[in-house]
């Protein structure tokens, strides 16, 4: 099996707790370079990860050569010129969600990638999951028969000001962060875009939606509805502690499908099927969700493999995200 060789841009967290340790247990990637703007971040990530080379300056790694594909883990208002650029110096992409602030910018970039003969894929490691991939296959097959009604929460604990969460000109604000989850997992569910949104969001001081709530109906008579905040206990107050709340409800004309496991969570997880009145609880083994999106991304590299995160969808859930910052006004 032929190794991709993967450089990383940034040394955000997502990157150290989440899509590196992935990396490190995908059979076809190579760790081969670090880079950040903080010289002691990147020496402290190419020892603990154990990567090649480490550059401290982000255009240095992309003027690398043996650098085949990249992984941007950067603020989402730094993803269209880093994507570009990466583009154009021929590196293959994958890069974190929200790919971009705006369905305009998403184009701009997947152009970008297409004129340069590149792959660009976005990080949502979750719709990769086994889990994900067992629920949406239980609604096609008509388990609980036609769906009626879906429901997708995703509510973490707040931040101090230093986190670009919470900040205006990094894109922060709970829908950026984490609303994307929940309509992607809406649009990956059902299928389709919404006919119609109605959306409200409580904001900061700052001016970043704290809380945000959509309800969409659909062509085919479908309904959906989905709350995504960061306003749980500040995690600073909790001495490290995170709190979360992640939910999936689905009702059809035969029954409802509930799961509560977490967005990107990995390990023996269960969904409930309830139909005449008898609840059936099912078991899925997903192994890391990281390292399934990055050996998915390799094997597009190395094998011709489509993405599984397509063009079509990221421009799609960038349609939907739009649609909601409109009607909140963000």
């Amino acid at each position: 099996m032929r190794k991709v060789k993967w450089g990383v841009l940034g040394t955000a967290g997502i990157a150290d707790g989440c899509t590196i340790p992935g990396m490190m247990q995908a059979e076809n990637c190579e760790l081969y370079a670090i880079a950040g703007r903080n010289p002691e971040k990147v020496d402290d990530f190419r020892k603990r990860f154990g990567f090649e080379k480490g550059y401290y300056s982000l255009e240095e790694m992309l003027d690398d050569p043996d650098v085949e594909a990249v992984y941007i883990p950067l603020p989402n208002d730094l993803h269209r010129k880093y994507v570009i650029r990466a583009a154009e110096k021929g590196k293959h992409i994958l890069c974190e969600k929200p790919l971009a602030p705006s369905e305009a910018e998403c184009r701009e970039m997947i152009e970008a990638a297409d004129a340069n003969g590149v792959i660009l894929m976005e990080a949502f490691a979750y719709l990769h999951s086994p889990l994900m991939k067992t629920i949406k296959a239980e609604l096609d097959a008509g388990t609980i028969g036609d769906v009626l009604y879906m429901d997708s929460v995703f509510l973490t604990s707040s931040y101090d000001m230093s986190n670009i969460r919470m900040r205006r000109e990094t894109c922060g604000g709970s829908l950026y962060d984490l609303g994307c989850y929940n309509t992607t997992q809406i649009l990956w569910m059902l299928g389709q875009e919404p006919e119609e949104i109605k959306a409200s969001a409580d904001f900061s001081e700052e001016k970043v939606d704290m809380f945000t709530q959509a309800f969409m109906k659909f062509q085919d008579g479908k309904r959906a509805s989905m709350r995504c905040g960061m306003v749980l206990q500040n995690s600073a107050v909790l001495a490290g502690e995170y709190h979360r709340l992640d939910g999936l409800v689905v009702f059809g004309t035969k029954g409802s499908l509930t799961c509560g496991a977490q967005f990107n969570e990995d390990g023996e997880l269960s969904y409930t099927i309830c139909t005449g009145g008898v609840s059936e609880t099912r078991k899925v083994s997903v192994p890391q969700n990281y390292r399934l999106e990055v050996e998915q991304l390799g094997r597009c590299i190395t094998d011709g493999e489509t993405p599984y995160v397509s063009h079509e969808f990221t421009l799609k859930n960038a349609r939907i995200m739009d649609r909601i910052l409109k009607e909140i006004g963000y």
